[in-house]
């Protein structure tokens, strides 16, 4: 009940390049999209509609935060930032426009944090919170590049880019930023790992 197979945890990595006019034999040029099981991303998106369900009946996603949600795309970010500028500009305050973009984001995600954030923050815990941990350890992963393969690496510190819970336990694991940036008066707009 509060566990992943392992078969569903086992990943290969593509290499795909991020814009083709980028240098091919610099592996920064390079975005690793995390391919899963057809079974393990079915698995996903059950367990994704349910905690969407709850995390939105209960109103704890960030409202600021865009993308991988219904009815917050790109769209709806740029309008948001805009009329943020905009209402600024007409009440005669300064408006500046920073952008973070976090290099790698998703491969920096602590399982540990991660977890006690699901626990703390967004209530999960029994079988639900023992699932996530389930999914988050022992994940192995190689690189794949035609017939070339690594030898399987464990991913103790990530969550799977291309994965369906993948982006949605990043929000998570980010969405203290928003309210921290808040603080100090100011309106951030968050978008998938950029804010």
């Amino acid at each position: 009940m509060g566990s992943v197979p392992s078969s569903f945890k086992a990943a290969y990595v593509t290499p795909l390049l991020k814009k083709p006019d980028l240098d091919s034999a610099d592996p920064k040029s390079y975005r690793p999209i995390a391919n899963l099981s057809v079974q393990s991303k079915l698995l996903e998106r059950l367990v994704a509609r349910q905690l969407l369900n709850y995390l939105n009946a209960a109103k704890l996603l960030p409202e600021r935060q865009s993308a991988y949600r219904a009815y917050h795309s790109t769209a709806t970010a740029v309008t948001k930032v805009l009329a943020d500028i905009l209402l600024a500009l007409d009440k005669g305050d300064i408006a500046v426009l920073t952008l973070l973009d976090l290099s790698a984001a998703f491969d920096t995600v602590d399982h540990a944090i991660l977890l006690r954030r699901l626990e703390v923050s967004y209530s999960l815990g029994g079988a639900m919170l023992s699932w996530f941990g389930s999914y988050l350890d022992g994940r192995t992963q190689f690189i794949r590049c035609g017939r070339l393969s690594s030898d399987p690496t464990a991913s103790i510190c990530c969550v799977a880019q291309g994965s369906v819970l993948g982006p949605i336990l990043f929000l998570l694991y980010t969405a203290d930023v928003l309210p921290l940036i808040e603080r100090y008066n100011l309106h951030p707009h968050g978008y998938a790992d950029d804010t």
